[in-house]
């Protein structure tokens, strides 16, 4: 059931570089996140690289046009499974050719009443998930 927003400059990545860094996300939140199987919901949205603007919060990062920023809404996940996760994406996406320090990852916390997967129900609520 995360909802994972993921963020990159535009012309950085080939559609197959997305596809593989969307793959590896998603491995990440099925092993962390105990994400069921057939539960993906990615967006993947290319921006101008002055659309993003992402400093280094005093940390001596260098930041490059292969910034990929990573959001993930979520419901239920402990301190030790978010960690675990942002420790397991940067190993996953280092494969991928991302670099530690363009890696930008924050969980966002909502509730069961927050979503609705079709139909205009709120499927947690009324039972069928």
């Amino acid at each position: 059931m995360p909802l994972v927003r993921i963020d990159v400059v535009k012309g950085t990545r080939t559609p197959d570089q997305l596809q593989r860094l969307a793959n590896a996300i998603q491995e990440v939140m099925l092993k962390h996140f105990a994400a069921p199987e057939r539960d993906r919901y990615q967006i993947i949205t290319q921006h101008e690289e002055y659309e993003l603007i992402c400093e280094d919060t005093n940390l001596g990062y260098k930041r490059g046009r292969g910034i990929v920023i990573i959001q993930i809404i979520q419901q239920g996940r402990n301190r030790e499974q978010k960690q675990a996760a942002f420790k397991a994406l940067y190993e996953k996406l280092a494969e991928c050719g991302v670099s530690g320090e363009d890696l930008i990852i924050s969980a966002v916390e909502n509730t069961p009443e927050d979503w609705s997967f079709g139909m205009g129900e709120a499927q947690f609520l009324t039972g069928k998930l």
